[in-house]
């Protein structure tokens, strides 16, 4: 075997109503997911045990559902109790950092047609994968990125499993030794390859409008939210290439970076070059927002998740 197989994990996994082992867990090679992508997908973070944003990571996942006509097959209560069951399951070592909570749901088997067939069972898949928070030393200097054209499809408001645009547009960056990759529909700023993009300037925050064009990621409403807390102006339109690269702050944002400042783009440097004041701001505010999760979790319900 190759050895990234050999080191995948044996953690428990839940699979149409069964949960098995990993590395056990199959699909029938005719299922749409595979075929053709045709499914959608979320990813939840979990902090020592607890689910972050779960009823708005619900919510997304039911109007990516909605988009591609396949039914929710679960209630949110059922996807709690999965994700409840699988944490608990999950080494301990795990359990204390951070993890995520994958879950999958495609149209479902059938034999190979373009056309999207009535009445099929979504197949369900749902995982805990650890995560790797990004190390104090990387943000305490920033990170850099490289900037790309947009040539992804024109629904990417929709969590698709279909990510081959995003996979190509990661490479980029990694082939450049960059963190990220930003990209532009022509002059006007979209997204990064699996982050969101936020600019900076005279000290407001400034995104992308939640149109088609854009996956509108859980943290457009949380750093909406912790930007009004704090006093800190927010609002969302189109952003001109030019005032990226003039930006005061270029910060980005996904479930694995939480808030992450941009230094540099292209080469060219960013602001001052160094993490400023409002993604101090936003970090510390976002730090403060999963302890109060955590504490409102535990008091809730008296368990994880």
């Amino acid at each position: 075997m190759h050895p990234i197989i050999d080191a995948l994990p044996d953690t428990l996994c839940y699979l149409d109503g069964a949960y098995t082992p990993l590395r056990e867990a199959k699909v029938s090679v005719l299922d749409r997911g595979f075929i053709f992508g045709d499914g959608v997908y979320e990813v939840v973070p979990i902090y020592e045990g607890h689910l972050f944003c779960f009823e708005e990571h619900m919510a997304r996942l039911e109007r990516s559902l909605v988009e591609l006509q396949i039914r929710n097959p679960m209630a949110s209560v059922q996807w709690q109790g999965i994700a409840k069951r699988l944490i608990e399951a999950s080494p301990t070592a795990a359990r204390a950092g951070m993890q995520g909570l994958y879950i999958q749901v495609t149209r479902g088997v059938a034999p190979r047609d373009h056309a999207m067939p009535q009445g099929l069972t979504p197949t369900v898949f749902v995982m805990v994968n650890p995560m790797k928070p990004v190390p104090d030393e990387v943000r305490a200097k920033g990170v850099a990125c490289v900037s790309a054209h947009d040539f992804r499809w024109q629904k990417a408001h929709i969590k698709s499993t279909s990510l081959l645009g995003a996979v190509l547009a990661r490479q980029i960056s990694v082939e450049a030794g960059a963190a990220e990759t930003i990209m532009f529909r022509g002059d006007w700023l979209s997204e990064a390859s699996s982050s969101n993009v936020w600019v900076v300037r005279q000290g407001v925050v400034i995104g992308p409008p939640k149109d088609e064009l854009v996956l509108a990621g859980i943290r457009y409403g949380l750093i909406e939210r912790l930007c009004a807390e704090a006093g800190i102006p927010f609002t969302l339109r189109r952003v001109a290439r030019e005032e990226v690269f003039d930006a005061d702050e270029l910060l980005l944002s996904s479930a694995s970076k939480e808030i992450l400042p941009v230094v540099t783009l292209d080469g060219r440097t960013i602001g001052a070059g160094r993490p400023g004041p409002v993604y101090q701001t936003l970090f510390a505010a976002y730090q403060h927002a999963k302890e109060e999760a955590k504490a409102s979790s535990t008091q809730d319900n008296g368990v994880t998740a």
